[in-house]
């Protein structure tokens, strides 16, 4: 999927350990869920001040997801 891709692209960018990114779709009945798994001392990095890259990564998700018409929501892990 091409959203997962970006995410975890954009999570490896951001981490002191990009190893230890990793990202899982699930597919359930109300669209999309794509867990983002970061190490305990790269949350704050992924979340952001007053979660502001959070934000962000969930408004390119809106964007990509609007192609497709199903509905992608973001949980970091």
């Amino acid at each position: 999927m091409a959203a997962a891709d970006l995410v975890e692209y954009v999570a490896k960018s951001l981490v002191d350990d990009p190893e230890a990114v990793s990202v899982e779709v699930i597919n359930g009945d109300e669209g999309t869920i794509i867990e983002l798994h970061v190490a305990e001392s790269d949350m704050g990095k992924v979340i952001g001040r007053n979660g502001s890259v959070a934000k962000a990564l969930r408004t390119l998700l809106k964007v990509t997801s609007a192609r497709s018409g199903e509905p992608v929501s973001l949980e970091i892990v």
